[in-house]
């Protein structure tokens, strides 16, 4: 199916709507996952306990309508509510722009890899705030990403023939998970069970794009991380023994790897070529 740029510009503008939406549960989900509460309760103003309205529910506006506090009671409400949308909304479109501009003509099965990929994108925002908040990344939210995008993949691979890619997918994962896992049992302190079982989820989104996004993605994790804790250590932030979060650093190299992975092998084996 070839796309003309309405049709294009239509699925972006559908994109950031959707992000939006999804970037407002993301909230919930930051918030009551690692608090162990349901997902499906009404919200309420922590205060006042007052429900929150429908029309209070839309993202960004309803925040600025409210200016930035309880309709009810004027208890401040998280500048991070509006931001994690707006992230979200971009996200998305970010995503579908570079994923249909890989696959055209789009394909049925091209449309599902595009949604696995929102749906890892959507995860990575939540994971990597719960991280940073809490320095867990929460069994609800990492192992039904081997569910989802194990479901997701297999329906790609039957509707697009792409055997191999979800072969790369598969071992993707299970290498990503044993390298972790031998990394926790050298060091059981610097890597925690929650970054061992996100690696395998990594692995498979890489793993499925190839061999190059598997591997730039992976080292990615540790070149950041390192640039990031070393900042810290000369800013005098942090000490040796101060836990850093490295789900986040796991989440943002995994999509250096998904889209820049497979230049940046063939990049560098160019030069390993020449010389």
């Amino acid at each position: 199916m070839i796309l003309s740029s309405a049709a294009i510009a239509t699925i972006l503008v559908f994109a950031a709507a959707f992000g939006l939406v999804i970037g407002s549960f993301l909230n919930v989900v930051v918030y009551r996952v690692p608090a162990g509460l349901p997902l499906t309760r009404e919200s309420r103003c922590p205060r006042c306990d007052s429900p929150v309205r429908p029309q209070h529910n839309v993202p960004v506006l309803s925040w600025l309508m409210l200016r930035g506090g309880c309709a009810d009671c004027g208890e401040p409400i998280s500048a991070r509510y509006p931001l994690v949308e707006l992230a979200t909304g971009a996200a998305f479109v970010l995503v579908a722009w570079a994923f249909i501009e890989a696959a055209l003509p789009m394909r049925g099965a091209d449309v599902v890899v595009l949604v696995a990929y929102l749906y890892f994108a959507a995860i990575s925002i939540a994971l990597s705030l719960i991280d940073l908040e809490t320095h867990r990344l929460p069994n609800g939210i990492v192992l039904p990403s081997y569910v989802v995008a194990g479901i997701l993949f297999v329906l790609a691979a039957a509707l697009g023939g792409s055997w191999s890619s979800l072969l790369s997918a598969a071992v993707g994962g299970a290498a990503l998970f044993a390298f972790y896992f031998v990394l926790r049992l050298v060091r059981p302190g610097g890597m925690g069970g929650g970054d061992v079982k996100l690696a395998g989820v990594i692995g498979i989104y890489l793993g499925w794009l190839g061999w190059g996004a598997l591997i730039v993605g992976g080292f990615a994790a540790f070149l950041l991380g390192g640039i990031f804790g070393g900042a810290l250590l000369l800013a005098r932030r942090a000490g040796r023994k101060t836990a850093i979060p490295f789900g986040p650093w796991m989440l943002v190299g995994a999509w250096v790897g998904i889209f820049a992975g497979q230049a940046l092998a063939a990049w560098y084996l160019g030069i390993l070529a020449i010389a």
